[in-house]
């Protein structure tokens, strides 16, 4: 049996990860984990402080393991505890280092990272300003190649989008093993 591939959709807020991941699980017929942090955000009556990037982070890991569970040959995560790290490194100015080590060690297969080239959506959630989505992107993108992640830009129309990364992935799944390591960065 081939190794499970695990394929994260992440970026920046308000980029379409959450659609483009249930887009992309339905027509694979796989599991997809919902992002963590925005339920734990939603659940919250206030805003959130440096305290909370450890429960997010241990949620982001259990979502993860129950989607990877009912996985068979590849997953989706919307989003992955990279996400945390960003966004941990964002607001706080650092993360917990085991939470970081973590994240190395169950870095993605591939990672779509889509760009806040669409429109800001307000969704009522404790967001950044559309203005800084661009910064944020750009702390993924950083943190993706600085730990050799493959990974593929994806950017465009909503259409452009699902199109770039279905071919990311059918390009990633026809790949022999051995040359993917190759592929990162």
């Amino acid at each position: 049996m081939s190794p499970l591939v695990k394929v994260i959709v992440t970026g920046s807020e308000c980029t379409g990860k959450t659609t483009l991941a249930g887009e992309l699980a339905a027509h694979y017929g796989t599991s997809c984990s919902q992002e963590f942090a925005r339920r734990y955000l939603e659940r919250q009556a206030r805003a959130l402080t440096a305290a909370d990037v450890e429960p997010i982070a241990r949620g982001q890991i259990r979502a993860e393991d129950a989607a990877i569970a009912r996985a068979h040959r590849l997953v989706i995560l919307d989003t992955d505890l990279v996400s945390t790290v960003v966004y941990a490194r964002h607001y706080y100015g650092s993360c917990p280092a085991w939470i970081e080590a973590e994240a190395r060690r169950r870095l993605g297969d591939l990672y779509l990272l889509l760009h806040p080239d669409v429109a800001w959506v307000a969704d009522g959630l404790q967001r950044d300003r559309p203005d800084l989505r661009e910064h944020v992107h750009d702390a993924f993108r950083a943190t993706l190649v600085g730990w050799a992640a493959a990974v593929c830009d994806v950017q465009g129309t909503w259409d452009e989008r699902r199109a770039t990364a279905l071919a990311a992935i059918q390009r990633y799944l026809a790949e022999p093993r051995d040359s993917r390591d190759l592929n990162r960065g």
